[in-house]
């Protein structure tokens, strides 16, 4: 394939290549990473935007929840805020930034398989619904409210036992999964709750897993979840809404194809609708949207340090695993694109590794790119989802900038971190500061 002079054209969703750059947001990837610094994420505004309102158009009577843990930097939060989402939280600290971004306290869902009672307390205090999943959790959160007089919201996260076609890590509806009620024992559970202190059972909720690229486990999922809401309607529990969950993949290789939320909503929506209907009963329908929605919006650039010829071409880029653990974590694959050199005809074969100290530090095997060199900039595609929000500092290396682009305008949205970061929280005991 010839240099490209001056013509733009995309490259991969909203990713476009001009006079041999790689284009983000209206914005030229190596000038970002020469002004910033690198590593360095890039995530383009305008796309995260198009894939939120993507599930909103295919989902029109439903509330669309964003689901924080997928990337929980706070511009996100705020722009998703302002867009209409409510969020999907984990922990206390997701709670504590949704609310800070502005979603409201009553589209927000407070997940999870293991609440600490200091979350399941600030959850009661905020007035936010909270998704049970033990019995024993249950009882915690009904003393916890109680002793507030106030009344907690809840749905059980159910355990509907369905098989998907993802990494096992990230499969969470099977029947040996740590999260969820079994199926088999939720109308129990419901009626137990009915009859506690300071317990509203007002919802259900499942999740079956992450990067699914069939439709097939989310109908089977509608289907034992409605077969479930109808027998909770047979004891006379009122239900305001029934949280589906999402899971809906991402295509990470170029011209791979994925279903759309369009696809999604043809899949569930007459399941869930026909249930309803028949039923008489008008809950709302949630989904939980996160890979989807900022997925591909990001890339993480990264300048080659070293280019070496052994068993094969290494290319030794600064970022490591500590900021993109996907591909060590579940052989995951991310589109390569050498920024600087975007349009150029490959010529040789090469593996991109991290400068961490494990073998495993690896992001791209065997790749077809153009001639690489120190100092070239290279762009791993499709970081957006479950990047920085599982990033460390491990090895040493502080974490990296996030910038912000649209119309090609760029802002930092997280600033780089420094050696004082790594040292920020530690301190050493009096016996320690002599000699």
């Amino acid at each position: 394939m010839p240099v490209n002079c001056g013509t733009m054209f995309t490259v991969k969703n909203h990713l476009e290549i001009q006079n041999n750059h790689l284009i983000i947001g209206g914005a030229d990837a190596a000038e970002l990473a020469e002004k910033y610094g690198t590593p360095l994420y890039v995530t383009n505004e305008t796309r995260v935007i198009e894939n939120f309102s993507a599930y909103r158009e295919a989902f029109p009577d439903a509330d669309i929840y964003y689901a924080a843990k997928a990337n929980g930097s706070f511009a996100l939060l705020r722009l998703l805020a302002r867009a209409g989402a409510g969020a999907d939280v984990f922990s206390y600290g997701e709670l504590y930034m949704a609310l800070l971004a502005g979603v409201p306290a009553e589209k927000i869902l407070f997940n999870g398989n293991s609440k600490t009672d200091f979350e399941l307390q600030k959850a009661v205090e905020l007035g936010v619904r909270i998704s049970v999943d033990s019995r024993d959790e249950l009882h915690t959160l009904s003393g916890i409210a109680g002793r507030a007089g106030k009344t907690a919201e809840i749905a059980f996260r159910v355990n509907p036992d369905v098989s998907t076609p993802t990494h096992p890590k990230i499969s969470t509806g099977l029947k040996t999964s740590k999260f969820g009620i079994p199926a088999e024992e939720v109308v129990d559970i419901y009626r137990e709750a009915a009859d506690l202190p300071g317990i509203a059972p007002c919802g259900i909720h499942c999740h079956i897993g992450s990067q699914i690229l069939d439709t097939e486990p989310f109908i089977e999922a509608a289907q034992k979840m409605m077969d479930l809401v109808e027998k909770l309607a047979g004891i006379g529990i009122d239900l305001k809404f029934v949280d589906m969950g999402s899971g809906l993949g991402i295509p990470y290789k170029k011209g791979e194809r994925t279903p759309t939320p369009g696809d999604l909503a043809d899949a569930i929506l007459p399941v869930f609708n026909e249930r309803t209907q028949a039923l008489g009963i008008s809950p709302k329908l949630i989904l939980e949207p996160g890979r989807y929605i900022v997925g591909d919006t990001t890339i993480l650039l990264t300048r080659v340090n070293t280019v070496k010829k052994a068993a094969k071409n290494f290319v030794g880029v600064d970022a490591g695993f500590n900021l993109l653990i996907r591909p060590a974590m579940y052989d995951s694959y991310h589109y390569v694109v050498v920024a600087n050199k975007a349009s150029s005809q490959p010529e040789e074969t090469y593996t991109i590794v991290g400068p961490i100290c494990e073998t495993g530090d690896v992001f791209a095997k065997d790749r077809e790119l153009p001639r690489i060199e120190k100092g070239d900039i290279i762009a791993l595609l499709d970081a957006g989802a479950y990047g920085f929000s599982m990033s460390s500092q491990y090895n040493g290396r502080p974490r990296c900038a996030e910038v912000l682009v649209k119309d090609g305008e760029a802002d930092v949205i997280r600033s780089r971190e420094d050696i004082e970061d790594l040292m920020a929280k530690q301190r050493l005991p009096a016996r320690l500061l002599q000699g």
